[in-house]
C-alpha cells in the first residue's frame, strides 16, 4: 500500500472514531474511555491539535466545551486503571 492510500485510510477512520465518540456516544464520558481503554477523546484531541499545530493551524478545546466531572467512583476506577495503563513503564 502507497503512503498516500494509507494515510487517506487512517484519516478514514479517525473520522469514524471521532464521529462515534461524538454524535453516537456522547454519552461515554472521558474518563469512562480512559479507564478501559488506556486513551480518551481529550487524548484525540490533544494529537489532533498538536499535528495541525505542527503546521501553523489553529484549534479549539474540545474538553472545555464537552467534558462533564467525574463522580468519585469513576475516578477511584480511573486511578486504578491509570496505573495499570500508564503508570507502568
Amino acid at each position: 500500500m502507497d503512503n498516500a492510500t494509507r494515510t487517506e485510510l487512517e484519516a478514514a477512520a479517525f473520522r469514524a472514531l471521532r464521529r462515534h465518540l461524538i454524535e453516537q456516544r456522547p454519552d461515554v464520558q472521558n474518563i469512562d474511555l480512559m479507564t478501559l481503554a488506556g486513551f480518551c477523546r481529550n487524548c484525540l484531541s490533544r494529537w489532533y491539535q498538536e499535528a495541525a499545530e505542527a503546521r501553523g493551524i489553529a484549534m479549539d478545546d474540545w474538553r472545555a466545551r464537552h467534558q462533564t466531572e467525574a463522580d468519585a467512583a469513576t475516578k477511584a476506577a480511573f486511578d486504578k486503571a491509570f496505573a495499570e495503563n500508564v503508570g507502568k513503564g
